[in-house]
C-alpha cells in the first residue's frame, strides 16, 4: 500500500483522480522531479480531517499537489505521532514525504523542532529537502527580522540562491496572502507563494488551507522543488491555526 494511502485507510474517493502524464526524466533531474521541469506554477491543497474540523485535534496533514489543469502531481503527507501534534502544535518537527502517481517518494521533507520567535535568532525555523529520499538538494533557513517573514532558499552546497519575503500582516481576511520569492539583492521578483482565501466559512472552522506556487519556467528544477517545499513550511509557521484548535489550547 503507497504510504499516503496508509494515512488514510478507509478513505474511498468519490473518483479516481486526474493525473498528470509522466514525462521523461532529463540529465541531472533528481527522479520524479521531472513533473516540475514543464511547469511554472502549482497548486497545494490540504485535505480536510474532519476530526481536526469538528473537534480541533491536530492530525497529520495531507495534501494534494496539482497543476494548473488540477491534475495530480504529488501526494503529501505528515508523519508524526499524537504527542508531538498535541504538545507541539505548529512549531512541531516533522517529516513530510511527497510521492508520485506511482507511489515511489519523490522529496523527502525534514524540519526540526526550533523556534519562530524574534527573541531567538540563534534558532529560528529550517527545513531539509532530499531528493531522492537521504539525498539533500536545498534547504528553506528562516531569517531573523523584526516583523516580517523572510526565508533563504539554499541549494545543496548551502550557497544561498534566493529568498522568500512575506507581508508584515498574514491576516488573510477576504484576500490573498503573498510571499514573494525574490533575488538575494531584492532587486527582482522571482516567483510567489500564496495562501489563498478560501471563504469565511472555510478559514474559520477548518485550518485546511489552499497554495498557488509560480517560479520560472527554466528554474533549475531541484530549486523548484525548494520553493515548492518552503510553501508546506509557511503553511504550519503561519496558517495551521484555526479557531476551534485554539479554544484547545486554553
Amino acid at each position: 500500500m503507497p504510504l499516503y494511502a496508509s494515512y488514510v485507510s478507509g478513505y474511498v474517493p468519490p473518483q479516481a483522480p486526474v493525473m498528470m502524464p509522466a514525462p521523461q526524466c532529463p540529465p541531472g533531474c533528481p527522479p520524479g522531479l521531472e513533473y516540475l521541469t514543464q511547469i511554472d506554477q502549482i497548486l497545494i491543497h490540504q485535505k480536510v480531517e474532519l476530526m481536526e474540523a469538528m473537534l480541533g485535534w491536530e492530525t497529520n496533514n495531507q495534501y494534494v499537489v496539482k497543476n494548473s489543469l488540477g491534475q495530480q502531481v504529488f501526494l503529501a503527507a505528515e508523519e508524526n505521532d499524537f504527542c508531538t501534534r498535541t504538545m507541539c502544535g505548529p512549531m512541531r518537527s516533522f517529516v513530510l514525504h511527497l510521492q508520485d502517481n506511482t507511489g515511489r517518494e519523490v522529496l523527502t521533507l525534514t524540519r526540526p523542532l526550533n523556534c519562530s520567535s524574534c527573541c531567538f535568532p540563534c534558532c529560528l525555523q529550517e527545513l531539509e529537502v532530499q531528493s531522492p529520499p537521504g539525498q539533500p538538494i536545498g534547504y528553506v533557513i528562516q531569517k531573523w527580522h523584526p516583523y516580517l517573514p523572510k526565508f533563504t532558499i539554499k541549494d545543496e552546497r548551502k550557497q544561498s540562491v534566493m529568498q522568500i519575503v512575506g507581508p508584515f500582516c498574514d491576516c488573510n481576511c477576504c484576500s490573498d496572502v503573498n510571499f514573494e520569492v525574490m533575488s538575494l539583492d531584492g532587486a527582482s521578483v522571482i516567483g510567489r507563494i500564496s495562501k489563498q482565501w478560501t471563504g469565511m466559512e472555510a478559514e474559520m472552522l477548518t485550518d485546511a488551507d489552499n497554495f498557488g506556487v509560480q517560479f520560472p519556467m527554466d528554474l533549475d528544477v531541484k530549486i523548484k522543488a525548494v520553493i515548492l517545499s518552503a510553501c508546506f513550511l509557511i503553511d504550519f509557521m503561519y496558517f495551521e491555526n484555526s479557531p476551534k484548535q485554539d479554544s484547545h489550547h486554553y
